[in-house]
């Protein structure tokens, strides 16, 4: 099967393609910057295209010839305020891409969403709502084939989740978490990649959406104190009250790079865990993130150790007469 990828280049797109690399598939990665896709290279059956996926025309020459496309293109934050970022990444370019399909003959969409989408007040879920909206209705009136995925927050070793508090519990002896209750599934980015495979192999999954879900239920606080943990740290966890967490979001909007915002308060306000799990009904078992996670923590920690007393027996051989 030929298979075009929008989001390619990034953190679950890199074990998705290996992944259907693995399978036998054909995979064209379509991306604004080739430069960003440059490590997939390497990978068997894949192909880097640079096109403008928020171009109408570069996207459908670029989806020409294939038999279904992966939308993973998202963004937990947005540059400016308002929504308008999210809904340009997260609704206009899925407006684009299901025209683009329809043009180019593709059949077929496999779309990247979130669960909670389209529920609570943030713009990312608003967005993410919006997105499916679209897709179902091309789907109602048969003009695509498609497939939604709702995941909790992916883990990795190359994630920005875990490893994003793993470095500031590095650095910070004291962190304070907004919504430090709020709930998450968090589910293993092989389990993710595995789920799009099988559905690719599913000649019944027209219409369907899966939730997907990790093995365990954390709370935040719960997650960032296990971190802290495995990494060996004595750090101090401050569960934040709504109103300084809400605090908090304001000020973070300000930061370059936005590690935390006030819409990201609003979609921690829901839990991030379903009594469904789509993995299950793909016949994935979920692993959980204590099972996983160590693995490359415990490492990190390690790796640590040993630089400092390689720090601490070069500042012993200058004291030496």
């Amino acid at each position: 099967m030929k298979v075009f990828v929008l989001g390619g280049s990034g953190f679950v797109g890199g074990h998705l393609i290996r992944r259907l690399s693995a399978a036998g598939h054909d995979i064209t990665v379509g991306t604004r910057y080739a430069q960003d896709a440059r490590h997939l290279r390497i990978v068997p059956r894949t192909t880097i295209s640079q096109c403008d996926p928020h171009d109408l025309e570069s996207l459908t020459q670029a989806l020409e010839g294939h038999d279904v496309a992966i939308n993973l293109v998202g963004i937990l934050n947005e540059r400016g305020f308002g929504g308008k970022g999210f809904r340009r990444v997260h609704v206009d370019l899925v407006e684009r891409l299901v025209i683009a399909c329809e043009a180019a003959k593709v059949g077929r969409l496999l779309q990247m969403s979130s669960l909670n989408a389209g529920q609570g007040e943030s713009h990312y879920l608003k967005s993410r709502g919006a997105a499916e909206s679209l897709i179902r209705t091309a789907v109602d009136s048969g003009q695509l084939q498609a497939t939604i995925f709702q995941p909790s927050t992916i883990f990795g070793p190359d994630d920005s989740f875990v490893n994003r508090f793993a470095g500031l519990l590095k650095i910070s002896p004291v962190l304070p978490l907004a919504r430090p209750n709020a709930r998450f599934s968090p589910v293993y980015v092989g389990d993710v990649a595995e789920a799009f495979v099988r559905d690719l192999e599913d000649p019944d999954s027209n219409g369907k959406t899966y939730t997907l879900c990790g093995a365990e239920v954390w709370s935040l606080k719960e997650l960032v104190e296990w971190v802290r943990d495995q990494l060996g740290l004595r750090r101090l966890i401050i569960g934040l009250p709504d109103f300084l967490g809400r605090l908090q979001g304001l000020v973070f909007d300000l930061v370059p790079g936005k590690p935390f915002s006030s819409d990201n308060f609003k979609s921690l306000k829901i839990d991030s865990v379903s009594t469904d799990n789509g993995l299950l009904d793909l016949g994935i078992q979920p692993w959980g993130l204590s099972q996983l996670a160590p693995t490359w923590l415990e490492s990190g920690h390690r790796q640590a150790r040993y630089q400092k007393y390689r720090r601490l027996a070069r500042r012993g051989d200058r004291e030496e007469p």
